[in-house]
């Protein structure tokens, strides 16, 4: 098994048919899968697999692809696969992720997400650097012409007072999620009545002091869970109440009313709402108290 944290996952990263793609077997050893594992789950969902998610390569382009995996630190053997490999864009990975539904696979695909983002903002930052390279040397560091747009796409969206996700829009809804994570500086209240380890994995996205509430009514989390988070993430406790319905999450001061629960996000449609009257939210933690 692979240590998540140790893989540069920039290097599994290609661009083939104008699209940034990552090799079945580099996502299948990130989720914890067996590549024909994978695939047989893929083969059974096709329908959620359109081109623009995943596509089986051609003997040519998988010639060109072996010329660059020996960089790859996850490469083993490529050469002795029976079948042409497929390739899967951010799209198809995040949609694997509502597939599988495993924990690794979402924390691998959080992890691939971030290193898109990074790339985007290392661009961004160093800009004035990139002007100043010549002509051959830009082109060697820069994609395409569709850079842009796939970094558009997988930028975190900002909330301002509301949003609607639709069915399928794992990534999306997760991103912003995580986005929201981050922004807190002092507190996080978690308000679903269906926390599971899922909303664990989204909490190691936050500052280091910033103090975390679980409020739920099911017990699905262990002491043994919370322990052990609390050993890497500390300052995170739980409370168990039933007189919460909807689902909301407080980041600092601001109140989001969420649709759905926090570990059912892209599954169906539902709607993320920024509630702006103070008063709501002091009558919601005047509750909790």
């Amino acid at each position: 098994m692979y240590e998540l944290e140790e893989i540069k996952i920039e290097n599994l990263i290609y661009e083939i048919r104008e699209k940034q793609v990552m090799l079945d077997s580099d996502v299948a050893r990130l989720f914890g899968y067996t590549t024909k594992d994978l695939n047989r789950n893929v083969k059974n969902n096709i329908s959620r697999f359109p081109g623009n998610y995943c596509f089986r390569l051609t003997e040519e382009e998988y010639k060109n692809l072996r010329c660059k995996i020996f960089t790859s630190s996850l490469e083993d053997n490529y050469g002795g696969r029976r079948y042409l490999p497929y390739v899967f864009t951010e799209y198809g990975i995040t949609m694997l992720t509502g597939i599988l539904k495993s924990e690794i696979a979402v924390k691998a695909s959080l992890k691939i997400v971030d290193t898109f983002i990074n790339m985007r903002n290392f661009i961004r930052e160093n800009k004035d650097i990139f002007k100043r390279l010549t002509t051959v040397e830009y082109k060697m560091l820069e994609y395409d012409e569709n850079f842009e747009k796939i970094f558009n796409a997988l930028e975190p969206k900002k909330l301002e007072n509301q949003k609607i996700f639709f069915n399928g829009e794992i990534y999306d809804s997760y991103s912003l999620i995580i986005d929201l994570i981050k922004e807190a500086n002092g507190r996080i209240i978690i308000i679903d009545n269906y926390i599971d380890k899922s909303i664990l994995d989204m909490l190691i996205y936050k500052k280091e002091n910033v103090r975390v509430e679980l409020i739920t009514s099911s017990h699905y989390l262990t002491k043994t869970d919370i322990s052990k988070f609390n050993k890497q993430y500390p300052n995170l406790n739980i409370k168990y109440s039933n007189i919460f319905h909807d689902r909301f999450i407080i980041i600092d001061s601001c109140l989001y009313h969420l649709g759905a629960s926090l570990k059912d996000l892209g599954k169906k449609c539902f709607g993320i709402n920024k509630i702006e009257d103070i008063e709501y939210l002091n009558k919601i933690l005047a509750t909790i108290n």
